[in-house]
């Protein structure tokens, strides 16, 4: 008798990730590595970065990443502990601007229509002068140093995100949830409460995370050009301001290797940004 059954013999499965799986993926590995900067720059000592003339103007190497200043400082240790104040500053910079978006946002899109208007007008204002002068001009009227820093990058950065929330807000307002919750007799304050603001939560996480490059770009250049942390803090505006006179005798290290890592960390935060708006939009959970 002859056996016709055939052996099954079993596949293995092959793991896929979806492309919110591995946007999480990647959004973790992005925050783990700020993250580790800005502890790595809070844990670096002043004494850790202080002149030792011994070892100045030394070219990168082993011992000294991104070589040594004319103070014989280790470049690599400062510009780390540069990033760690810079992260500081802009994610205070940017919740602050969130904040005052919101709230203007959804002042403008549930008030009367001349205030909607008149808020409108003068986010077009604001917008009109280029940031860097406006800037300036801020951070000089509160006497430079950190607090015009801080409150020129908040008054300068929300009007984006402000116009973004009004126009989610307005939306929200033409669901029919919200006209249901209204001829139930709730208020406008309890609609606003418990409909439109966790809606907005999302959009001000990310406005935070989306601020953040220009806030710490803003705040290096108005530290490079003087207007911004004093210079005994090592940012890396400053870092970069006081190696420009170093770079016509050879040291190029001083200004590429802080400016290069700048860079990166923005780039870091504008992609953790992307990333979150694609976690956070519905339509991409299957994809």
């Amino acid at each position: 008798m002859v056996d016709n059954s055939v052996a099954v013999v079993p596949t293995r499965k092959r793991f896929h990730l979806n492309r919110r799986a591995k946007t999480i993926v990647i959004s973790a590995f992005i925050g783990a590595i700020i993250v580790a900067v800005f502890v790595s720059g809070m844990i670096i000592t002043d004494d850790m970065v202080a002149a030792n003339f011994a070892e100045k103007n030394l070219p990168p190497s082993f011992g000294h990443l991104f070589g040594t200043d004319w103070l014989g400082r280790d470049m690599f240790l400062r510009t780390i502990k540069g990033l760690s104040i810079s992260i500081t500053v802009g994610t205070v910079a940017s919740a602050a601007s969130a904040v005052i978006a919101t709230i203007i946002g959804i002042i403008a899109a549930t008030g009367s229509r001349w205030l909607d208007s008149f808020i409108n007008w003068f986010i077009d204002l604001v917008m009109g002068v280029p940031h860097l002068v406006l800037l300036i001009l801020i951070s000089f009227v509160c006497g430079k140093g950190l607090t015009g820093l801080l409150v020129g990058i908040t008054c300068t950065h929300w009007c984006s995100l402000a116009r973004l929330i009004r126009a989610e807000v307005l939306q929200i307002r033409t669901q029919q949830y919200i006209g249901v919750s209204r001829r139930l007799g709730h208020s406008s304050g309890w609609i606003l409460i418990h409909h439109i603001l966790p809606h907005m939560v999302p959009q001000f996480i990310i406005g935070i995370v989306l601020l953040f490059p220009h806030a710490i770009l803003h705040e290096s250049s108005l530290s490079f050009l003087g207007f911004g942390l004093p210079p005994e803090q090592p940012a890396v505006g400053i870092i970069l301001a006081e190696s420009m006179k170093y770079l016509s005798s050879g040291m190029w290290w001083l200004a590429v290797f802080p400016g290069a890592l700048l860079v990166l960390i923005v780039v870091l935060f504008e992609k953790l940004g992307d990333n979150l708006k694609t976690i956070v939009d519905p339509y991409s959970a299957n994809e």
